[in-house]
């Protein structure tokens, strides 16, 4: 995986910006335009209760009660439609495109290679596609629509106050500068907490996934006091983090409530005075502290909204990581040159590959021949899976080089690649749909005849005849509504309805019994003609039959031949296989 580079938080959220905000423009616009409407009515509002003292509460003032008392009403209807429609249409914003920007995230890490599902656990990544894109998008939209409310609202109710009169709006601001360094100070400590918040979250799934996943383990093992009490460890330290962030975001708001208070008492002591002497009018003086005490909320609102915008800012730290981690392989997007029709050859050429904690193939030469038959067998660790993961793409060899068809892999995209192939696994992967789903992945060319016969010759047909929904049948969790062997035949059925020249076979009848297992590997035989097969094995009898088999020690291939060639020259095929006898 090719790390990704470190954005500044300016460009992270331009990238958010042109990415997933900008599509939805005009309808962005309109919602703006709206609470800033709504937020215009606050200052009207203010400025209506100069009149509502001096004229409508004054000597004969009856006659100015109904336009002054009609204009006050309309100002609050205008602000309910206006907020209405105007949380509507962010809602809509943000839904639309945190959609959006969950299903880029998905779609970009489905490209990524075997090495980096390796170290993010699925419970991270479930985190980051749903927690991170939701907390990003939805504080997103929320400052957009606190700045398009409450800024407009605070300019509207500062243009009132200084419109009565300016050294009154200078003493209500006097306690302003004291908000600077606690503002900067909380930016960072919010952002901090919140990293730290996420990062919980992403161990809080992975563990739920689990223990899920692991129920059956978790049960026969007596583990359920030891993952309750691991979760509960988990769950703590996220509470203990979401708390101190609420504290962070919450003490902005409070600041702005200091430093108001100072203004108020500033303005009470100077404007008081100049009432009671005469000099400025109680209409004046209630017009002004009107303004003044309807600012408060906007800019509780507006500092709750920075520590949103910081909240919004890890997140899309987390997201944007993942977006900018590049798959390590250099394959092309489409094949420079494709093998010929048929049964393709497969052939190894000094092929090395190391893990991390340890080398596997170790200059690995064979061939298998087209069309043919040709089993792995060896000890654990031979680098049989190996072979299998290399063959597929799912990783790729550090040194050597593959070909399929006399074609070199480099020169095949992915996707061709794996076209090429049909594998059936001794851990049959099942998703948590219907048995013709799982069948078919989405194929829609298959006929009811072709899907018959596949299932006929899997033995899949007997026990799906006697489900009440057939083929509808939901296979459950990872398959877990089906037995080992049938989840397996379902997979061996699914093998033989992909047209590809290519078939791997891993284990591919380990879980089933010994008559159902003699009538799939009937089936298999069947779907080996024409095709070039290969075959991991470690009960050697079930490849007594395979036209050359190649045994593995520590990576390199040892020995090959046939199973009676192997057997006369006593080396290491025939310790193993006398090794399984005894047993």
């Amino acid at each position: 995986m090719q790390p990704p580079r470190a954005y500044p938080s300016q460009e992270l959220f331009s990238r958010f910006w042109r990415s997933y905000l900008r599509p939805h423009l005009p309808l962005m616009l309109l919602a703006f335009g709206l609470m800033a409407l709504e937020g215009s009515t606050l200052g009207l509002l203010a400025y209506m209760i100069e009149p509502l003292f001096d004229r409508v509460f004054a000597p004969g003032g009856s006659s100015a009660l109904i336009w002054v008392g009609g204009a006050i009403l309309g100002l609050f209807l205008v602000r309910a439609v206006t907020s209405v429609l105007g949380r509507w249409l962010l809602a809509r914003v943000n839904q639309t495109a945190a959609g959006a920007m969950q299903a880029d995230l998905v779609r970009h890490l489905l490209t990524l290679d075997a090495g980096f599902f390796q170290v993010n656990a699925p419970g991270q990544l479930i985190e980051r596609v749903q927690g991170d894109t939701m907390a990003a998008q939805g504080a997103a939209t929320l400052v957009i629509g606190g700045v398009g409310r409450d800024l407009v609202s605070l300019l509207g109710l500062f243009t009132v106050a200084i419109l009565i009169d300016p050294f009154w709006t200078a003493a209500a601001l006097i306690g302003a500068p004291l908000l600077l360094l606690p503002a900067v100070a909380l930016r960072r400590y919010i952002r901090r907490k919140t990293l730290h918040m996420r990062e919980q979250a992403g161990l809080r799934a992975t563990r739920l996934d689990e223990i899920f996943h692991g129920i059956q383990a978790v049960k026969l093992n007596r583990m359920e006091q030891y993952q309750a009490s691991r979760f509960r460890t988990i769950v703590d330290r996220i509470i203990r983090a979401e708390v101190k962030s609420a504290l962070g975001r919450a003490a902005m708001p409070g600041l702005v409530d200091v430093v108001t208070g100072i203004g108020f008492f500033a303005v009470l002591m100077l404007g008081g005075r100049e009432v009671a002497n005469g000099s400025r009018t109680t209409g004046e003086f209630m017009a002004f502290f009107t303004a003044m005490a309807l600012t408060f909320q906007p800019i509780r609102r507006l500092g709750d909204l920075a520590g949103l915008w910081h909240v919004a800012g890890a997140s899309l730290e987390r997201i944007f990581t993942l977006f900018d981690t590049r798959t390590s392989s250099t394959r092309p997007a489409s094949s420079r040159a494709h093998p010929a029709p048929g049964a393709p050859e497969i052939r190894f050429e000094d092929v090395r590959f190391t893990y991390p904690d340890r080398p596997v193939l170790d200059g690995l030469t064979f061939t298998a021949e087209a069309g043919k038959v040709t089993a792995l067998v060896g000890s654990s660790g031979a680098g049989k899976s190996t072979v299998f993961q290399l063959i597929s793409a799912l990783i790729e060899p550090q040194a050597g080089r593959i070909f399929i068809g006399g074609v070199d892999v480099t020169g095949l995209s992915l996707f061709d690649q794996r076209a090429l192939l049909a594998s059936v696994s001794q851990d049959a992967a099942l998703f948590d749909e219907t048995l013709r789903e799982n069948l078919l992945l989405g194929r829609t060319d298959l006929d009811e005849a072709r899907l018959a016969a596949a299932l006929s010759d899997a033995e899949v047909s007997g026990f799906v005849a006697a489900m009440p929904q057939g083929l509808e049948t939901p296979a459950g969790p990872r398959g877990s509504a089906l037995s080992g062997g049938q989840r397996q035949r379902i997979a061996i059925a699914r093998a033989l309805l992909a047209d590809a020249p290519v078939l791997l076979l891993d284990e591919a009848t380990s879980a089933l019994d010994t008559r159902t297992e003699a009538a799939v590997s009937a089936a298999l035989a069947r779907a080996q003609s024409g095709r070039t097969t290969l075959v991991i094995a470690h009960r050697l009898s079930t490849v007594k039959g395979a036209d050359k088999i190649l045994v593995l020690d520590h990576g390199r291939l040892v020995e090959e031949g046939t199973h009676d060639a192997l057997l006369a020259k006593g080396g290491l095929y025939a310790q193993l296989h006398q090794a399984q006898l005894r047993d």
